[in-house]
């Protein structure tokens, strides 16, 4: 079966830039295997971009986009598929990924007012998306007893709200004592998702 070129975004939500991160190899093991399924891939690094936290409602409404990020907005404009990876801090995600997410996906981009029924419009309709978080705790701790509170704010709150569906996950747990042959089927694992582009 012939695979359906798409145009992917990947979002790297480590604060920290160093390349010797696990979740910086599984995002890099994601990217080539995209562009070995043909896939058209570009890249978003919020760990190299500059940009301030919104501090009010009205910045957020009607305040200036970051010269920093309007090609990183355009980029998730572009981009039928979405790919975020991120680590798990203090149960959720890192602040500056929040961040990064509160600038970019303002009205007007991301959704509208006015919608039928007093509900938003969703704008970012027709896009797909896949979550990878890593975390010290087995991933089933969190899925089970957490109940993957931080993963379904995610799914349901900022992108679903935003009309992006389906919004798939991948959870990577005890990355800190998994060893070497667990790393690498899990990079493994993300090449051949990113040759199928999920």
């Amino acid at each position: 079966m012939k695979l359906v070129s798409k145009r992917i975004a990947i979002v790297q939500g480590h604060p920290d830039p160093d390349p010797e991160r696990f979740g910086r190899a599984l995002s890099n093991a994601y990217l080539q295997g995209a562009r070995d399924g043909g896939h058209d891939v570009r890249v978003i690094d919020i760990a190299g971009l500059d940009f301030p936290m919104l501090h009010s409602q009205q910045d957020w409404l009607t305040g200036t986009l970051p010269e920093s990020l309007r090609e990183p907005q355009a980029t998730l404009g572009w981009a039928n598929h979405i790919v975020i990876f991120y680590p798990m801090w203090l149960g959720t995600m890192p602040a500056l990924m929040k961040a990064f997410l509160e600038q970019v996906l303002r009205p007007g981009f991301a959704f509208t007012y006015g919608g039928s029924g007093g509900l938003p419009k969703k704008l970012l309709t027709g896009k797909s998306a896949r979550i990878v978080i890593t975390m010290g705790m087995p991933e089933i701790v969190y899925r089970w007893y957490f109940r993957a509170h931080s993963l379904k704010s995610l799914q349901r709150n900022i992108l679903g709200f935003c009309g992006v569906s389906p919004i798939r996950s991948t959870l990577i747990g005890t990355i800190l004592n998994g060893g070497r042959v667990r790393h690498e089927l899990c990079l493994q694992k993300m090449r051949l998702l990113g040759q199928r582009a999920g």
